[in-house]
């Protein structure tokens, strides 16, 4: 018995000792008292560079007050459908493939599946009375999720109040009834389409992102909860190109003959000319928001990981958090010292949507987000204000005002623009089904908090022209929520790196948001 017992203690000795020499040590003192992955961290601390606060600052604002109240945002029907085109070609090169990985495809919208709402309320502006939700006399599903509404404000939904109710509100009126009941504007439709046409030509001054037609016939609605940005397969030469294009082509550079941004963000290159100190505050700013865009998305495949494939019938696919994914994309030894400082640019990305979110807050205060369920809808508005409170209270905001000074600021500020612009145009060439929705998506959204903290209309007053289209509100917080959940994942993974089961993969299949 003794025997054995030693055995097995002996066994059970080689089997630790193998499983610790299975996780790479990225030590850059090479000091065995630090753990593995470690130094992502210890570098991850001070100041946010470019703004005025602390990593720790965000870290205990996010964690604690922003993600909670996000997570139940985004579940929302408002903020969880968002209405794209996806076969969009691609304007630079020809030979674009689509990725066949089951793990690369999405699930588009039945029409019936989507609030009545959002489908009759595309284009309501800003404070505009919502077009109330119909139904054609035929459709059973419909009127039965009307009757559903009034239920939950009536005490029977199949009540002579609500049969009467939905058979004369659920009901779309013929093309003759609207033509019978319209009145003469005395304005020609010629006249119509050119005020729209100079419309959308002044409002696309002042956008950031190419414009997506969500009257589009191949646009379709896709629930985002359903279709959740993760670890997808997608890599190689394909994905390459794209973020080669993001970075060598559009962002800024000292220097054009500075070969590539493989070395751009080491300490080194950090107080070198050629590098991001050659750039005046402007380019750097926007080449501080893709890194810190790119760092976040890393951070989700990382945290949504296929750790285990299932096999289509009797098991599902096991995702969860890979630290030694995480280790690889962002130790310093795997990056050439430039993971840490990826990581900070992160912050950074979230400061600024942050602010721009702030700065929108009296136009929140107005907008109805409106579905066509009335509760639903007016606690939505709660919400959404209860964020941009918050926002508001952030002590330390990105400091918009110091940007386009000068006598250039005008030329200088188009630029910037037209280089955003561009990135979002190379959204239509990825691959990947799901990498192009969720890049889209998250490219609008920073493209939407650079129209609200540049634009030079008053946000939110009485009178003011500055418009955003429901996209672009939906962007705009799905991206903050993807920020914010990068946040929030960093934590997890300081935990992770710690954990005396560091070594063992976390399912995290049900967690997205």
């Amino acid at each position: 018995m003794r025997v054995v017992l030693c055995w097995m203690i002996f066994y059970s000795l080689i089997v630790s000792t193998n499983s610790f020499n299975q996780i790479p040590a990225f030590s850059a003192t090479g000091k065995e008292s630090e753990a593995p992955g470690s130094t992502c961290f210890c570098q991850l601390s001070g100041t946010v560079d470019d703004c005025d606060c602390e990593v720790q600052s965000v870290d205990s604002f996010n964690n604690y007050k922003i993600y909670p109240v996000l997570r139940s945002l985004l579940e929302s029907d408002y903020f969880k459908y968002y209405k794209v085109n996806l076969i969009k070609e691609c304007p630079f090169w020809s030979d674009n493939s689509k990725c066949k990985k089951e793990q690369c495809k999405v699930s588009p919208c039945k029409e019936e599946d989507v609030p009545c709402g959002l489908r009759t309320n595309l284009n309501k502006q800003n404070n505009s009375e919502p077009k109330k939700c119909a139904c054609v006399k035929d459709d059973a599903v419909c009127i039965s999720k009307c009757k559903g509404n009034l239920g939950r404000t009536t005490s029977n939904a199949y009540s002579k109040e609500a049969n009467e109710k939905c058979s004369s509100e659920c009901i779309v009126e013929t093309d003759e009834e609207q033509r019978l009941g319209a009145l003469d504007s005395s304005i020609s439709n010629k006249s119509l389409e050119a005020f729209k046409s100079w419309r959308v030509h002044d409002d696309a001054k002042h956008d950031f992102c190419v414009r997506e037609d969500e009257s589009s016939e191949h646009a379709q609605f896709y629930d985002l909860t359903i279709n959740p940005e993760r670890y997808t397969g997608y890599k190689g030469k394909a994905a390459h190109r794209i973020w080669n294009n993001i970075y060598k082509e559009n962002c800024f550079k000292p220097d054009p003959l500075t070969a590539g941004y493989q070395n751009f963000l080491t300490s080194k290159s950090l107080g070198d000319p050629k590098y991001l100190a050659g750039l005046c505050l402007e380019k750097r700013v926007f080449y501080r928001l893709i890194s810190g865009l790119h760092s976040s998305i890393n951070i989700h495949l990382c945290a949504k990981y296929l750790l285990a494939p299932g096999d289509g019938a009797f098991t599902r696919d096991m995702w969860g958090q890979n630290a030694m994914e995480f280790q690889r994309r962002f130790s310093p030894e795997k990056t050439n010292e430039e993971g840490p400082l990826r990581l900070k640019n992160l912050y950074f990305t979230y400061l600024v949507v942050l602010r721009a979110i702030a700065k929108a807050s009296p136009y929140f205060k107005q907008e109805i987000f409106y579905t066509g369920q009335e509760e639903q809808d007016a606690e939505l508005q709660k919400v959404v204000m209860q964020i941009a409170k918050l926002a508001e209270k952030f002590p330390n905001h990105f400091n918009e005002s110091a940007m386009f000074m000068g006598k250039k600021a005008s030329s200088l500020k188009e630029e910037f623009r037209i280089h955003f612009w561009n990135i979002s145009r190379i959204m239509d060439c990825v691959d990947c089904t799901k990498c192009r929705l969720w890049g889209k998506l998250q490219v609008q959204g920073l493209g939407t908090a650079l129209k609200i903290l540049f634009s030079e209309k008053k946000i939110g007053k009485p009178g003011s022209s500055f418009i955003l289209k429901r996209n672009e509100i939906v962007a705009l917080f799905n991206g903050f929520g993807a920020l914010s959940y990068s946040v929030n994942q960093i934590e997890e993974f300081k935990r992770l790196t710690r954990s005396p089961d560091k070594d063992k993969p976390r399912d995290n299949s049900n967690g997205s948001w």
